[in-house]
């Protein structure tokens, strides 16, 4: 069993093996490109022979695109969250492989991959009902290319095909929320009910499902007005975890003296009914948890918003769009984009400013009109000096 290299060009090798094929005894040839120094490719051609001789050899022409995402997967789940790996898990084995499973790594074309695309755009849900949202498309597009950006790495290909394509467009929708007067309507319908405090947290203080699951009363300071969001609770196939914020990093919330009261009474009514079931409240006590004092599960408080909007007038909205809310209100107050944005926990001040925009036409009227009214004040001190 023998191997040399070819240069195809400068820190380009063709890698070429001499196997004997054991059912006809006929020598064949198999390439396999590299990329690097002379001395690295001789490395490489000598570990291949070894893989030979040893029964390990895999041809990456043989690699299907259903065997690379196994190995893929492998790699993956140890960077990114659990959650996140499920994610990835059921795009890839619902969406992904059913069309381009059987294509080996190496004949993965971008025209295959942008007619996945197409498909998956006209008929790509499961139920038969249509096609998957452009969004969704764009997430696929993203998965498929960052694997295949690994394959580039691992020298299983000399060009990520997926670069090559361009993912469908996605329209931005107007986000939907509610305004002051609905907010206080809404505040009004869930008092009473269970619902109530995270309502709030979410309207009031801009709080992700995830951070109000996971907020103990430590993180509670209502003497400083203010709560630390230093968790947040994320729902996978394994059960409920609690990771750092979506950013990455904790903040610090001030609470508004009407968030304050609500909060107290919320402390005693729950201390006074966990004492029923003779359970102590105590400083790891969720804030909002079940009636024995146990964690909320992220999916259970989304299930019982959708429930209980229903029985109300209001328009019916995402939980995640309460916290909208809170921006908006936030924006057209007058309160700075910058200090918006801490309190959100967005990583930067543009990801307020771009999803918030449409408040601010408004905000930048009042902007010139302020200018402007110090402009003529200028001027008319000016004109009286001059006299």
């Amino acid at each position: 069993m023998k191997g040399h290299l070819k240069e195809r060009s400068p820190g380009r090798w063709a890698i070429v093996l001499d196997v004997r094929d054991p059912a006809t005894g006929k020598t064949c040839r198999r390439w396999h490109s590299f990329k690097g120094g002379k001395r690295d490719a001789q490395i490489e051609c000598a570990r291949l022979i070894s893989a030979l001789k040893g029964g390990t050899y895999i041809d990456p022409n043989k690699i299907t695109l259903a065997a690379f995402f196994a190995r893929w997967l492998g790699h993956v789940r140890s960077q990114v969250s659990p959650r996140t790996f499920e994610r990835y898990s059921e795009i890839v084995s619902k969406n992904i492989l059913p069309s381009l499973g059987g294509t080996p790594l190496t004949r993965l074309r971008p025209a295959q991959i942008s007619e996945t695309y197409a498909t998956a755009l006209a008929t790509g849900r499961r139920d038969g009902k249509g096609g998957l949202s452009p969004a969704t498309v764009v997430y696929i597009h993203r998965i498929i290319k960052h694997a295949l950006a690994d394959a580039v790495r691992w020298e299983l290909l000399l060009r990520n095909p997926a670069a090559a394509v361009d993912p469908p467009k996605v329209e931005r929708g107007n986000l939907t929320t509610y305004d002051m007067a609905q907010t206080a309507q809404l505040l009004e319908a869930f008092r009473g009910s269970r619902l109530f405090i995270p309502v709030m947290l979410g309207i009031l203080c801009g709080l992700r499902r995830g951070e109000i699951c996971a907020l103990r009363w430590r993180h509670v300071d209502l003497a400083g007005a203010a709560l630390a969001v230093v968790e947040s609770a994320e729902q996978t196939k394994a059960g409920v975890r609690y990771k750092p914020p979506k950013s990455g990093r904790g903040r610090a919330v001030a609470l508004s003296a009407t968030v304050i009261d609500e909060l107290r009474a919320h402390r005693l009514r729950q201390s006074e009914e966990l004492l029923r079931l003779g359970i102590r409240q105590s400083d790891d006590t969720f804030v909002y948890s079940r009636e024995d004092g146990k964690a909320m599960q992220p999916r259970s408080l989304s299930q019982a918003w959708r429930l209980a909007i229903t029985t109300t007038l209001l328009p019916r909205i995402r939980l995640h769009d309460l916290r909208h809310g809170h921006a908006t209100h936030l924006l057209a107050a007058g309160v700075h984009p910058k200090i918006a944005s801490e309190r959100l926990g967005h990583s930067r001040v543009g990801i307020t400013l771009d999803l918030y925009s449409h408040v601010l036409p408004g905000m930048q009227e009042d902007a010139a009109a302020r200018v402007d009214a110090a402009l003529r004040q200028a001027l008319e001190e000016r004109s009286e000096k001059i006299e």
